[in-house]
């Protein structure tokens, strides 16, 4: 399977986006689909096999779009303004000719005085022909939403621009129908047939329908463009340029050119270029804009250090340890833009109606005119109760009701320190009730340190020497505290042969002919004196024993310290009625004693790697929802069962791929912002789906002139065109109130 990014033109409402997923989810090959109304995007799913780009790119122009392979943009900032700029030009311009267009014919009702021959019967048609030439540049000017609405009639796909499109249409032929019927009236003497058809052109509504429209496009697309920001800004984090040093002369080269082990010069004030090591100099860097972080890091020989972070003070070199398209903006970057183009699942039903709201609408709109002209046998009033259905009823707000909170939400998890990779893993994280942590590296700080040296055979110096030789091979941090331990005791390394890696006990190897292990008690061979065994556990020590075949040569225990901020996540998440849950593989007396120092009451100890997705499904089956937190290969297999996976940004890479989303920061105070921004998001984007229900179900049947017998209430095309272009700046204004989320006060 590939997963490949397509741009997508010409969509303009739900029901545009929904046909385009239609159409290509029919492909062969074809997973899954996920088309951004917001970001004009697609992302399919497929089997190369059976289907490949040409045959997506030709499914989504049968419906009379345009498909191309999606190109990142880094001038998209630049090319938006002129568009904003051009789009503002021509709003100016339809609002000045429908201002004028509505003094002519709406003056007269509040007492504007008109020339005089227009009132004179013989020169009606006047009027009609001065307010038809007004129309028309209005018309050309907004030609787009004809163009697009009737392709996309004729494609038997209807869409938002083709309610406009035929509501708009339909006044303007009145108008012209009406302006026959006046010089019918004029060349025969009827001067009641002057007068009934010189005041109802319509012309006006046809006008005020677009302008209205395109007023609220572009206030919508204004905003929508702040939260579409999140990719451009990103971008802007990535420098240009770096100072290579080659042959001891500093060329500037385009970040694209890094290579790996190239070595780079950062001076104060500057973007580092890429994610590399330092080897040379000291100096401070600032990584809020990764990290969330606003406390400089001290960065010194050996320091790792990321792209796009900022240099404070102090020149330095660093050494470059990957490609631009492999660094980590370049990561957090993909992460957005698929986490952008995503969708919960309680929007589903939305899509489900987009799919069929327009074709719905019109056979609303037509059964309201035949109702109305049965019951009142006036063909003025049917026909503007029908163009007012067609009008008010609003897609938009059923399309952008998911995306543009989702796009809000991703984009400020990146400001606090945090990647999410979903809407789906937003809506699950909003119903966690259960979170499970792994312990060394998560809950305590990865840093674990001997702190007792037990002989029992031979002498410390041996039983240091063996363990030393025996863990050297191991990456595990327990091996690592061991080794640092005996390196600070002067301990010389010794080869050994025959390494193996034992997941969940412990390593052995092969050293002066005799295989020899340093494991937990579950490879243990020999009895110990629990009563040693025990104290150590009881302290929340992990214990590593050392042995052969033959006896046990000593017990080294090692202790790792809780982080600072773990006590008050795991009280807030008790008082939110979260139940934090501690899963590790380590020995259950000293799996106790740390979850006591942390507050944690639900222990599950002694659990091998293999075993640990299994806990998290018995946890799934007594009906919790669980998210795991972890930060190790052990733990990749359990992100992916858990309804939320969790891993913490200095994990293994692998953790970090298994996870749904990514804490930036070592610092589990990211866990609450996650649970309260999630929460955030997704009732906003309840709250949108409420209100965009809410309108067409309440709006339509009123323009469609229900209430018109008990109250006398109708409602006029024009003001129907301002309700549904208010309706979708509404969903568009209630999503950016997401940006305004405070991480101290939530």
């Amino acid at each position: 399977m590939v997963r490949k990014k397509f741009t997508v033109l010409g969509m303009s409402c739900a029901s545009c986006s929904a046909h385009v997923e239609h159409d290509v989810s029919k492909l062969v090959g074809v997973k899954k689909v996920e088309v951004s109304l917001m970001a004009q995007t697609m992302v399919v799913e497929y089997d190369e096999t059976q289907v490949n780009e040409n045959d997506i790119i030709n499914a989504v122009e049968s419906g009379g779009y345009t498909a191309k392979i999606y190109e990142r943009n880094r001038n998209i900032n630049e090319e938006n303004d002129k568009k904003a700029k051009s789009e503002l030009i021509k709003l100016i311009i339809s609002w000045v000719l429908m201002l004028i267009l509505m003094y002519f014919s709406m003056g007269h009702m509040v007492g504007l005085p008109l020339p005089h021959i227009f009132h004179m019967n013989k020169y009606a048609y006047l009027n009609g022909l001065v307010q038809l030439a007004l129309v028309i540049p209005i018309i050309c000017l907004n030609f787009h939403y004809y163009k697009n609405g009737f392709k996309r009639l004729f494609k038997l796909s209807p869409n938002m621009d083709s309610l406009i499109a035929i509501g708009s249409s339909a006044s303007l032929l009145y108008g012209i129908f009406a302006i026959v019927m006046i010089f019918i009236g004029i060349n025969t003497g009827n001067d009641e047939l002057i007068t009934n058809y010189k005041h109802e052109l319509y012309f006006e509504s046809a006008g005020m329908i677009l302008a209205l429209v395109s007023f609220g496009k572009f206030i919508e697309n204004k905003a929508k463009g702040k939260t579409t920001k999140a990719i451009s800004q990103l971008l802007d984090l990535a420098p240009k340029k770096a100072h290579l040093l080659k042959d001891n002369e500093v060329i500037d080269i385009s970040v694209d050119d890094i290579k790996v082990g190239d070595k780079l010069i950062v001076k104060p004030g500057e973007q580092i270029p890429i994610d590399g090591v330092v080897i040379e100099g000291i100096s401070e860097v600032d990584e809020a804009s990764l990290t969330g972080e606003s406390n400089p890091v001290l960065v010194e020989k050996d320091s790792n250090v990321k792209g796009g972070t900022t240099n404070l003070n102090g020149n330095f070199q660093m050494m470059a340890t990957c490609e631009s398209f492999d660094s980590t903006l370049q990561k957090i970057i993909d992460l957005v833009e698929v986490a952008s183009n995503s969708k919960a699942p309680m929007a589903k039903l939305a899509d489900k109606i987009s799919l069929v709201f327009v074709p719905i609408v019109m056979s609303i709109a037509l059964l309201v005119f035949i109702i109305w002209i049965l019951i009142t046998k006036n063909f003025e009033f049917s026909l503007a109760r029908a163009i007012s259905v067609l009008v008010i009823s609003c897609p938009c707000a059923l399309g952008l009701a998911t995306p543009v909170a989702i796009m809000a939400g991703t984009y400020k998890a990146v400001k606090c320190g945090f990647l999410i990779k979903s809407g789906e893993s937003l809506e699950k994280m909003c119903h966690v009730d259960t979170i499970v942590f792994d312990k060394t590296g998560t809950l305590t700080k990865g840093k674990p340190v001997v702190t007792d040296v037990i002989t029992l055979n031979g002498t410390t110096d041996e039983l240091l020497a063996i363990a030393n030789a025996i863990e050297s091979g191991s990456e595990h941090p327990l091996s690592k505290s061991i080794c640092e331990y005996a390196k600070k005791n002067n301990v010389q390394l010794v080869k050994v042969t025959n390494f193996e890696n034992l997941p969940g006990m412990g390593v052995k190897a092969t050293y002066n002919d005799k295989t020899y292990y340093c494991a937990n008690h579950k490879l243990l061979k020999h009895s110990v004196d629990q009563n040693i065994v025990t104290k150590l556990q009881n302290e929340g020590k992990t214990i590593t024993y050392i042995f052969d075949d033959e006896k046990v040569y000593g017990i080294i225990a090692i202790r790792d310290e809780i982080k600072e901020e773990v006590k008050d996540v795991i009280a807030y998440l008790d008082s939110k009625k979260i139940t934090p849950v501690m899963l590790t593989g380590d020995n259950h007396n000293a799996a106790i004693a740390v979850a006591k120092d942390c507050g944690i009451k639900e222990v599950i100890a002694d659990v091998m790697p293999d075993q640990k997705a299994n806990k998290i499904n018995e946890l799934q089956q007594a009906n919790r929802v669980v998210a795991m937190v972890g930060d190790g290969i052990n733990d990749s297999v359990a992100l992916v069962s858990a309804d939320v996976g969790i891993s913490i940004g200095s994990g293994t890479d692998i953790a970090i791929e298994s996870s749904d989303i990514v804490l930036m920061k070592d610092n589990l105070k990211s866990l609450i912002i996650a649970i309260n921004l999630s929460r955030k998001v997704v009732n906003n984007i309840k709250m949108n789906l409420f209100w965009a229900f809410f309108y067409n179900i309440l709006f339509i049947p009123i323009a469609g002139g229900i209430l018109y017998y008990p109250f006398n209430i109708v409602l006029n095309p024009m003001l129907c065109a301002l309700a549904m272009s208010l309706s979708s700046i509404c969903v568009v204004l209630n999503a950016l109130r997401i940006q305004r989320f405070k991480v101290d006060k939530e």
